[in-house]
């Protein structure tokens, strides 16, 4: 008795010892002389922590003497550190949060001018690599699918390649840029977004709605730019790899080097691979195509006199895709045995931009890129070539009250393929001059007037002029005002996939005009600031489009044909979009945005909603990080509402309307260590696929070359025993991805 009296004695001296040698750290957290409520504090490398209350302060308890990094953090400022000495009975500390750029990021999309996005008279919107990390993906054309009013278009079942939708109008109406440079169009619009190394993303602008009196006919509906980072601002070695259950591989690997004096020098490596064949819908098909893709990115900054820009970068891209039927290998490629789509894509772009070493703001902007295709569509090979050259020079005027811009620049397009819509090879010289004036009204009001001329040999004269008013009556209120028109001529077979896969045949009634389109968008941007130092922007905006032409596939007339033709009439796209960025303290952070949109054309007196787009969209992302265990919560997802879909005829069962239908996902990441994290997650976490409450999504796959499908004298189907439904082969019926629910995971490591 007398042994454990002595010990509970002294575990009680030992307990009263320790605490009266513990420390008690206060402090305050501010940003230019205001208290940040519900900031986040912390002591690095330990589970000691607390959260500032309204007034900035914060108190952490039962702290042992030593020296200690302090971090404090708040979503919207940059985290920042002090070193302290933690010591005697208590110990106060003061910290300063500097705002982070959110609204003031530095863009370029809007007037092909570096400024401030919050004084562009375009609105520009701007996506972080941050953004893009809550749920990775293995290319930017999947990231988009968060971004409000973009939706990734998958246009094929088999081979599963797809475009980018803005506002409801067709991928070929995009314009992506990389770093500026308009390569990615004609045959590569479908892959374009595809090999790009996530990490050398910089970030991602996106404009919504005309900007041809700047970058070209094919900036109709908007336009991506992808900036990849400057060499000497990215890490010394980086690298991001993850998989899934379902057997997806990716990998990013980058690093940096200086070579010599004066040039910088970035590598990236993307390297994708699917090798898994799967058919959960039981169909004999496979639900996602197989993939074995490899892209290598260079990039060169030269340091010059008076700090004049040089630039030099270049891309390799190489990717085998097929689907298929589950027992197709090589060996079938291209012929009638077993159906397969096996696509072989080469391709190499150089970017450069030199700054001229003359007094004067004069940049010549140069790209060129190279574009193999080797395909088969079940029997029907495709076999495709384009270059595209682009050069332009641009003189860059500010004065007094006016900022202008001239422009001189010359596009080369070569195109060839096997069809025989092309009997000999395309190939134009385009040559253009552009003017923008920007002019300062007054410290609250700015004006862009912009026009654009191009003379197409085909097509003769184009004219695109534009305008936008930017009214700032606060300096948390933004009012825009922008308006223009688009021109674009048509490449049919290498922009509507559908014209090249499936049993329908393509009908061309007539030669194809180019199309030709008006329009208007109001923009509205207000940021609010609350009391307990919550931060929310909204973003709302309403647009209208007017085509006087549209080249649209009709799959309607004939279930088995695909007719396309000039519009005798008109079509529309209009509709408006909010997004509310919500800044809440305590490491949260959440967005949400939402569409209601009307896409349509009037064909001689009958309005036809247009096929594979939907009337609203909703996307959401919520963020929650606790600092003290260095994990981050991630929920992303997004809604779609019916679209209507390319039906083969009255007896075809399946659904002439999707459902309202939902991918969500969610993600945890763990940021403990030093140059390293890791992170896992689940995508699809709904599982929803288009097979749910359908018969079959491709239509006769157990048919693929028609070999058992009867015609009638006047080319119909005829109903049959086999074929109760009169349906040909046709795998075009898709409006979302059939890659169901999956686990992932994955690691990053920067080293600076």
């Amino acid at each position: 008795m007398k042994y454990i009296t002595l010990l509970i004695f002294s575990v009680l001296s030992l307990t009263s010892h320790a605490q009266n040698n513990t420390i008690k750290l206060t402090g305050k957290v501010s940003s230019n002389g205001t208290p940040v409520a519900f900031a986040n504090v912390y002591l690095k490398g330990t589970s000691k922590g607390s959260t500032t209350n309204e007034s900035g302060f914060f108190t952490i308890k039962n702290i042992t003497p030593g020296t200690y990094t302090i971090i404090a953090s708040f979503t919207g400022y940059k985290n920042t550190e002090k070193q302290i000495t933690v010591e005697g009975n208590s110990t106060t500390v003061k910290l300063e949060l500097e705002e982070a750029l959110s609204l003031d990021e530095v863009i370029v999309t809007g007037t092909l001018k570096a400024v401030s996005r919050l004084e562009s008279p375009v609105p520009v919107e701007v996506y972080s690599p941050t953004f893009f990390k809550k749920n990775p993906t293995p290319n930017i054309f999947e990231a988009l699918q968060n971004v409000n009013g973009v939706r990734p278009q998958l246009n094929c079942n088999v081979c599963n390649t797809g475009d980018i939708h803005i506002n409801g109008l067709e991928g070929p109406y995009t314009l992506v840029l990389i770093d500026g440079m308009p390569i990615v169009s004609g045959l590569s619009t479908v892959y374009g977004l595809s090999g790009i190394p996530n990490s050398l993303i910089e970030q991602v602008e996106v404009v919504k709605g005309p900007a041809s009196s700047l970058y070209g006919s094919e900036a109709v509906g908007g336009l991506i730019n992808v900036i990849t980072k400057l060499p000497e601002n990215a890490p010394l070695l980086f690298a991001d790899t993850f998989v899934s259950d379902w057997g997806e591989t990716n990998l990013d690997l980058g690093f940096k080097a200086k070579v010599g004096k004066k040039a910088h020098l970035l590598t990236g490596i993307n390297y994708y691979n699917y090798s898994n064949p799967i058919d959960n819908n039981n169909d004999n098909f496979t639900d996602v195509t197989l993939q074995d893709r490899i892209s290598v990115f260079q990039k060169w900054d030269f340091k010059r006199k008076n700090k004049r820009l040089f630039s030099l970068a270049g891309r390799y891209f190489y990717e085998d895709r097929w689907g298929g039927e589950m027992n197709w290998n090589s060996s079938f490629r291209g012929g009638n045995e077993v159906y397969g789509e096996s696509i072989y894509t080469s391709r190499f772009e150089i970017i450069g931009n030199y700054q001229l070493p003359i007094n004067e703001k004069v940049n010549f902007q140069f790209s060129y890129s190279d574009h193999d295709q080797n395909s088969v569509y079940g029997d029907i090979p495709y076999i495709a070539q384009q270059r595209i050259g682009f050069g332009q020079l641009i003189w860059d005027k500010p004065l007094e009250n006016h900022d202008l811009l001239f422009g001189l620049t010359a596009r080369y397009n070569f195109y060839n393929d096997n069809t025989p819509a092309t009997l000999t090879s395309d190939e134009v010289t385009i040559p253009s001059i552009f003017v923008q004036d920007e002019i300062t009204l007054s410290e609250k009001q700015r004006l862009l007037l912009g026009a654009r001329y191009d003379y197409d040999s085909r097509h003769g004269s184009i004219f695109t002029p534009r305008i936008a008013y930017r009214f700032k009556p606060t300096e948390d209120d933004i009012i825009r005002l922008n308006a223009g028109t688009g021109f674009r001529v048509v490449n049919l077979f290498t922009e509507d996939h559908a014209a090249l896969t499936g049993a329908r045949d393509v009908i061309i009634e007539e030669a194809l005009d180019p199309e030709q389109s008006y329009n208007v968008t109001l923009n509205y941007l207000k940021k609010i600031y609350s009391k307990s130092g919550k931060i929310f922007t909204l973003d709302a905006s309403a647009w209208y489009t007017y085509f006087t032409n549209a080249i649209i596939p009709d799959y309607d007339t004939n279930p088995n044909q695909i007719i396309y033709d000039n519009l005798d009439g008109n079509s529309t796209s209009k509709g408006v979009s909010l997004n509310i960025d919500a800044i809440l303290g305590s490491g949260i952070q959440a967005s949400i945005g939402a569409t209601l949109q009307e896409v349509s054309q009037n064909e001689k007196g009958i309005k036809t909603r247009q096929i594979l787009t939907e009337r609203f969209t909703s996307v959401w992302s919520i963020s929650y990080k606790n600092y003290p265990t260095n994990l981050t919560l991630d929920y992303t997802g997004n809604l779609y509402g019916p679209m209507r879909l390319p039906t083969l005829g009255d007896l075809d069962p399946r659904s002439e309307y999707s459902p309202t239908w939902s991918i969500q996902n969610i993600q945890l990441t763990f940021t403990g260590l030093t140059n390293l994290e890791f992170y896992a997650g689940i995508k699809n976490l709904l599982n929803w696929t288009p097979n749910k409450g359908n018969p079959f999504i491709i239509a006769r796959s157990d048919d693929p070359f028609d070999e058992n499908v009867q015609f009638d004298n006047n080319g119909n189907v005829v109903p049959t025993t086999d074929n109760p439904y009169a349906l040909t082969f046709d795998p075009s019926y898709v409006y979302a991805p059939n890659q169901g629910r999956r686990l992932f995971f994955g690691l990053r490591y920067h080293l600076n």
